[in-house]
């Protein structure tokens, strides 16, 4: 049994990120870990509407809620979307942030305030821009209630297509009052004032968690790292992780620990329970 999980499949590569590791793994009733959905926990897929969590996610969180003082999901898609489309309704006493952290699903009920105005103003014209602009076959528009994303993953070229439409989104943005989040080929407009990192911040204040593990893929993420660096700063020890993508290298970059996707992961969160188990914490 290892004594810690620097001896086991996956060890951070920063001093800063063992030290957290350690941390939570010795004291875990008072450590948070938090995960996007969407390319962490599941992998990613053409359609999202489509999107499954990786074969033993959940049963790996289970059994780490189990140990750890919290465990949430922090994601861009609605809260009770995730829960659905994860089985997170079966990880005992998850917290499920929304929209950033606009939304709140805990113990089977969500908490949300009303949409900003412009989310309606950009319902009602983003049809018309994405065929306007010329956006190729494939190009679709997703709806999540209180923000809208264009993806272009099913086009024949993805990039390009996203590339032509990044000038006439950002223009309905700044017009509605939203904001441009880039994403792993997708566009999403959404509502000022709300990200990972400021969600992240106010569950480990209103936990008191004594250490922090924050894993994500995508470019939305890195306000949560960012969230993480803060918090160290504080005197909360604190661990990011990059499920890894051949399509955002950026967060791999600003990691402490890299595991190969939703996969990984899964082998990540079995080595910390059993890590966790082992030292009788």
């Amino acid at each position: 049994m290892p004594s810690s999980p620097a001896d086991g499949p996956t060890a951070p590569t920063t001093e800063s990120g063992r030290a957290a590791l350690d941390a939570l793994v010795r004291a875990p009733s008072r450590a948070l870990a938090a995960f996007d959905f969407d390319g962490t926990l599941a992998p990613i897929v053409a359609d999202p509407r489509d999107s499954a969590p990786q074969p033993g996610i959940v049963a790996a969180l289970t059994a780490l809620a189990s140990r750890l003082g919290t465990v949430a999901v922090i994601t861009g898609r609605p809260a009770a979307t995730a829960v659905r489309l994860g089985g997170l309704d079966e990880v005992p006493g998850i917290v499920v942030l929304g929209h950033y952290g606009a939304e709140r699903w805990s113990d089977g009920r969500v908490l949300a305030a009303d949409p900003p105005p412009g989310v309606a103003l950009v319902r009602a014209e983003l049809p018309s821009l994405v065929e306007s602009s010329g956006a190729p076959e494939g190009t679709w528009i997703e709806d999540k209630g209180r923000s809208l994303a264009v993806h272009t993953r099913r086009a024949a070229d993805p990039d390009a297509a996203l590339d032509l439409l990044a000038a006439p989104l950002a223009a309905l943005a700044e017009r509605a009052g939203l904001r441009v989040e880039p994403g792993r080929r997708v566009i999403e407009l959404r509502p000022q004032g709300v990200d990972k990192g400021g969600a992240l911040t106010s569950l480990v204040e209103e936990r008191a968690a004594r250490s922090v593990l924050y894993a994500g893929d995508d470019l939305g993420d890195l306000p949560a790292f960012a969230a993480v660096a803060d918090l160290r700063a504080r005197g909360v020890p604190g661990l990011t992780v990059c499920s890894s993508s051949d399509e955002v290298t950026e967060v791999a970059d600003r990691a402490d620990l890299v595991v190969e996707g939703p996969e990984g992961l899964v082998a990540l969160l079995d080595h910390l329970t059993e890590t966790i188990r082992g030292l009788g914490a």
